[in-house]
């Protein structure tokens, strides 16, 4: 089609000639050119301008989910960490037997040789404090 109106009127053809010519909306002719134009896939490896500043790869630009998210819980950890090292030895083991190990109460109190209303006071006062250390609630 296109090599005929070049023939007919010695010009290429606009893109609303060729919509006018397939009975379509400018816009739909303009849609189908780009989903032509994108058909092939591109390499993330593949270098592109980075406005005045050097060229980088497509890959650079496209946030990586993952990492951020593996970043944050990194993060927690250390902070975590930090707060469990704030607390008295004996909360400290008392919540690692009840979260850690997944002991219940009374198996922490007799492991540890304590009653269980003083696991659930340490447990509660524990919890307390890592709210507090980490500087936001813990569900």
């Amino acid at each position: 089609m296109r090599q005929e109106f070049r023939e007919k009127f010695n010009r290429q053809p606009t893109d609303s000639e060729i919509a006018q010519v397939l009975e379509i909306s400018l816009k739909e002719w303009q849609e189908i050119k780009l989903a032509f134009q994108n058909r092939e896939p591109v390499s993330l490896d593949v270098k592109i301008s980075n406005g005045g500043e050097g060229q980088t790869s497509l890959g650079e630009l496209v946030p990586d989910i993952n990492y951020r998210s593996f970043q944050l819980a990194q993060e927690d950890q250390i902070r975590l960490q930090q707060a469990l090292g704030q607390l008295e030895e004996k909360t400290r083991n008392i919540l690692e037997f009840v979260f850690l190990k997944d002991l219940t109460q009374r198996e922490t109190a007799e492991q540890l040789g304590i009653s269980v209303v003083t696991v659930s006071r340490r447990v509660k006062k524990g919890l307390e404090v890592l709210k507090s250390n980490m500087g936001k609630e813990i569900c």
